[in-house]
């Protein structure tokens, strides 16, 4: 069980990074874009009404927004693909079936019951939202992750199902979005009595920790961290957005309520000398996290990667995802990467995540945002407001040694728990690997699958850049002088998990072993 749970794990945490590298360019589109084309930000800063580049922002802004929009259904299909055996295509088709179904499912069961959003209620206070056209639940991209695992347990268990004769033609991979149809049937349903349970807890915690002061911008801070890594972040701020829960102020003679209303109605005021108090307690802390903490994390986790050429292949997506962060405050794929390392990584950084609220509420930094921040929106509406504003100084002061602390418990638990972070494979991959040419002739996959144990044996491959990973039920029945005839120069065995060496012809290798496979169960 202990290997079969360690297997799952790894085969998740490779499949995420398919959807996760795709976040930083849309996050630098989609961050740049909304912080530069608001209507608040334009009557502050002139200069940037022009028809062009508000033009070339809005189109930013749309292929930003689009990825966005559709991470719910990319992480199904990236997390469907990884976790797959075989047949990855159909895995991908039957995950788009089972995503549409979980969320049309959803959206006939709230329609039948008379407690779909209509007219002119924000969908969002009833924890719904459009998705694809579709009003939902919003389960962001936890609907995605649920619909991807479990498309990949279907599709292992039936891509290979042999049907009667007269069904023949639905049977194998076809048979895969066929029976998804009626697995995310009972899966929409059970999510739309479990969903808003949860979303009404989440409400009510948010009301809580309105009243408690500094503590109560710890609890804010640690809540909205877990919660929006899965889409369920909605639910929670926007009481402290757009209501009494976050504050009340009087502003040019009329009465506003959310932090967030009143800053927008603050920026756009000449009599202003001080933001909201409330911004201190619920929005400045992101500051810091955004373009120090997680800038700090990604260095934290290159430092752990070992010298060699695995460090340098991965520095330019972490120098990727920590810019993406500083700029934009986008940080989908540092906290994902995090997470699915080991959750004591992920959890960490929203306990971390909480104490930069603490710190922002204690300076009494009032630096508002529209779509994050980053340093694009610190710039903004921190420098460009004015010190006697927002006290943004405190954020350079102070950002400085929050980066060390972020930097120094993540290295030790990074280093302490082994986490698998970018960069920190199972395999050493060595430059004298990577230059190896096999002795490998095609045609040899017979014999590969013999020194694997036989197809029985064989549980799932999959490959690395110079390696063919196999997980088996029995490694003793692996037969290493019959691999290493097929050209392997090596054969690494750690429980049920095999390496076998082959040097950068692997990727062929992989190909015809899946050609075979495939031609053998016709």
């Amino acid at each position: 069980m202990k290997d079969k749970l360690l297997g799952f794990g790894q085969q998740l945490g490779k499949a995420i990074l398919l959807p996760v590298a795709i976040l930083p360019v849309a996050g630098l589109l989609l961050g740049i874009s909304a912080a530069l084309s608001g209507e608040a930000v334009i009557e502050t800063y002139p200069i940037l009404d022009n028809t062009i580049l508000q033009a070339i922002l809005e189109i930013m802004n749309a292929a930003g927004s689009g990825v966005f929009d559709a991470l719910p259904l990319i992480f199904a299909v990236g997390i469907a693909t990884g976790l797959s055996k075989g047949d990855k295509g159909a895995a991908a088709l039957a995950s788009v079936v089972g995503y549409f179904v979980l969320i049309i499912t959803v959206n006939a069961l709230l329609s039948v019951t008379g407690n779909l959003a209509t007219g002119d209620v924000d969908p969002r206070t009833l924890g719904q939202g459009s998705q694809f056209g579709v009003m939902t639940l919003q389960m962001g991209v936890f609907g995605g992750i649920l619909t991807g695992i479990i498309t990949g347990m279907v599709h292992n268990r039936f891509y290979k199902i042999k049907l009667p004769e007269f069904l023949a033609f639905f049977g194998g991979s076809r048979f895969v979005p066929i029976m998804n149809t009626f697995v995310f049937l009972i899966v929409g349903t059970v999510m739309y009595f479990v969903w808003p349970l949860i979303g009404n807890a989440i409400a009510s915690f948010g009301e809580l920790a309105a009243g408690l002061g500094t503590l109560g911008a710890f609890l804010y801070g640690l809540l909205l961290r877990t919660l929006y890594l899965f889409g369920l972040h909605h639910v929670f701020y926007l009481p402290f957005w757009t209501t009494a829960v976050g504050g009340t102020a009087e502003v040019g003679g009329q009465v506003y309520e959310g932090f967030q209303t009143i800053f927008l109605a603050q920026l756009s005021d000449p009599e202003t000398t001080k933001f909201f108090g409330n911004i201190a307690l619920f929005n400045s802390g992101r500051y810091f996290h955004f373009m120090f903490g997680m800038v700090a994390v990604v260095f934290a986790m290159y430092k752990t990667i070992p010298k060699g050429p695995k460090r340098k292949a991965t520095a330019g997506f972490l120098l990727s995802i920590g810019l993406t962060s500083f700029i934009t405050g986008v940080t989908e794929p540092i906290s994902f990467a995090l997470l699915f390392a080991s959750p004591i990584l992920f959890i960490t950084e929203a306990i971390l995540f909480a104490f930069s609220f603490v710190v922002a509420s204690l300076a009494n930094i009032t630096i508002g945002s529209t779509f994050s921040a980053g340093f694009v929106e610190f710039l903004l509406f921190g420098v460009f407001q004015g010190n006697d504003k927002t006290n943004f100084i405190w954020v350079l002061i102070l950002g400085i040694p929050i980066a060390i602390l972020y930097y120094f418990v993540f290295k030790a638990l990074i280093l302490k728990l082994n986490a698998k972070t970018p960069g920190r494979d199972d395999e050493e991959i060595t430059e004298e690997e990577k230059q190896l040419s096999a002795n490998y002739e095609g045609g040899q996959s017979a014999a590969i699958i013999e020194g694997l144990g036989g197809l029985d044996n064989i549980t799932d491959i999959d490959n690395c850049a110079t390696r063919l990973r196999v997980s088996v039920n029995k490694a003793d029945k692996i037969n290493t002088d019959i691999l290493k005839q097929t050209g392997a120069m090596n054969t690494v065995v750690r429980g049920k998990n095999i390496q076998v060496i082959y040097g950068p012809k692997v990727n062929n290798i992989r190909t015809e072993i899946d050609e075979y496979i495939e031609s053998i169960n016709k």
